[in-house]
């Protein structure tokens, strides 16, 4: 009796600190979520709506033409081509430099490879606006100011890209290597029809990672570009404040465009990216 008792104890303490983590990820699903909610009703009000005080989350009347106001603003078509044509030529370039780098600190041997590895990981602790005037100084005198090479070049390598896919290269058995050795593969072979097949949901979750940082980037950009032809979406964001203020319902409605491409792209590889983030590093 008294260990039924125990047990019908242990079952409800159990259903308790389950329901209070339910309730807890909930609460932290809705703070997470409210931002994009108050940002989708924005985008479809008045100009006043937007302002009013105090604050009106659902529009009586939604004004589905400021997203075509909002397009109309600025020349968003050049923006969004600018925005996926360095994202994916970034992405393409970063991916190819992080599997050559990875493979090789993880499955080779060659001398001072720990500590070469080291010094890659101590340049994450160097501040990125350090480097912002060196890298200004030195791509302007390429001749590269206001081109696609100052926004595409200088981030075709990651440290951190290169840690991840190390980490699950190492993974992956030595008895697949010594038995494409004895079938007479070669290293460049084995490297892209085993290894990189084996590690598809990491490489994935690498390319996510750049194409969401290349999306998003801004500071970079503003930097490095002069004129309209050259920006990127999160730059031409900027056209909807001025001096005499912000346009913050024209400002949502061009935000959810600009993050549409993200969610959809998120949405058909969360799969991989969760199995890439989960599984990195286990043995």
């Amino acid at each position: 009796m008294r260990s039924r008792r125990s047990e019908v104890s242990y079952t409800a303490r159990q259903r308790s600190y389950r329901l209070l983590l339910y309730v807890l990820m909930l609460v932290g699903c809705v703070i997470m979520l409210l931002p994009f909610f108050w940002m989708l009703t924005t985008s479809v009000k008045t100009e006043a709506g937007a302002m009013r005080m105090p604050p009106q989350w659902i529009p009586a009347k939604l004004h589905w033409e400021n997203y075509a106001v909002a397009w109309g603003m600025a020349p968003f078509g050049r923006y969004f081509f600018n925005s996926f044509f360095v994202s994916i030529t970034s992405t393409i370039g970063e991916v190819i430099t992080t599997i050559l780098a990875a493979y090789a600190f993880a499955k080779m041997r060659f001398f001072g490879k720990n500590v070469l590895f080291a010094i890659l990981l101590g340049t994450l602790m160097i501040p990125g606006e350090m480097l912002l005037v060196p890298n200004y100084v030195t791509l302007t005198r390429l001749g590269w100011l206001d081109h696609y090479e100052a926004l595409i070049i200088p981030w075709m390598v990651s440290v951190f890209g290169i840690f991840l896919l190390r980490q699950f290269f190492r993974s992956i058995p030595d008895e697949l290597w010594d038995a494409a050795r004895i079938d007479g593969c070669p290293r460049g072979r084995y490297l892209w029809r085993v290894v990189v097949p084996l590690s598809k949901p990491a490489v994935l979750t690498v390319a996510l990672f750049k194409f969401l940082g290349s999306w998003n980037a801004y500071q970079w950009v503003l930097m490095m570009t002069n004129t309209e032809s050259m920006r990127t979406v999160p730059v031409g964001l900027a056209t909807f404040s001025s001096d005499i203020g912000t346009a913050y319902h024209l400002l949502m409605a061009a935000s959810v465009m600009a993050i549409l491409p993200i969610l959809i792209l998120f949405f058909f590889t969360q799969k991989q990216f969760i199995q890439g983030i989960a599984r990195t590093g286990i043995k």
